[in-house]
């Protein structure tokens, strides 16, 4: 009598199991999709959807550094385990990592004054302003 097959559904790890991630600098995408029991085609689809997983690409291929996998588990988590949707594992993600919509990036246009401009002159003209006292 032929065994019953296993839905995908039933073999993938959660977040929460003891996997073992191999001490590499980077991971193919077939490598990602074993580990973390996760189809290639939903990996490529939530590099669309999550901002934070972006794997580097040499000569054509996805090279997955150990965060990037990290971040699938999570991501798998929140949408299989936790019952988030995608907009609300993005959330959850964004506030894990103490970013929020609200914050404005730290650099921008050259035409723009950056805090880090105001703070190199005033610098300056603290030392300017040293060095004609001594």
């Amino acid at each position: 009598m032929p065994r019953a097959r296993k839905r995908d559904w039933d073999r993938q790890a959660s977040f929460e199991d003891d996997v073992v991630i191999p001490n590499k600098l980077y991971f193919r995408i077939r490598e990602v999709s074993k580990l973390t029991s996760t189809k290639a085609y939903v990996l490529r689809y939530w590099e669309t959807e999550f901002p934070i997983l972006k794997p580097e690409r040499k000569s054509g291929q996805r090279l997955y550094r150990r965060k990037d996998v990290e971040t699938v588990f999570k991501i798998k988590h929140l949408l299989y385990d936790e019952g988030f949707t995608i907009e609300g594992a993005r959330r959850q993600l964004r506030e894990k990592s103490g970013q929020t919509e609200e914050q404005k990036p730290l650099f921008r246009s050259r035409q723009e004054p950056t805090p880090l401009r105001a703070i190199k002159h005033e610098l300056e003209s603290i030392l300017t302003m040293l060095s004609r006292k001594c």
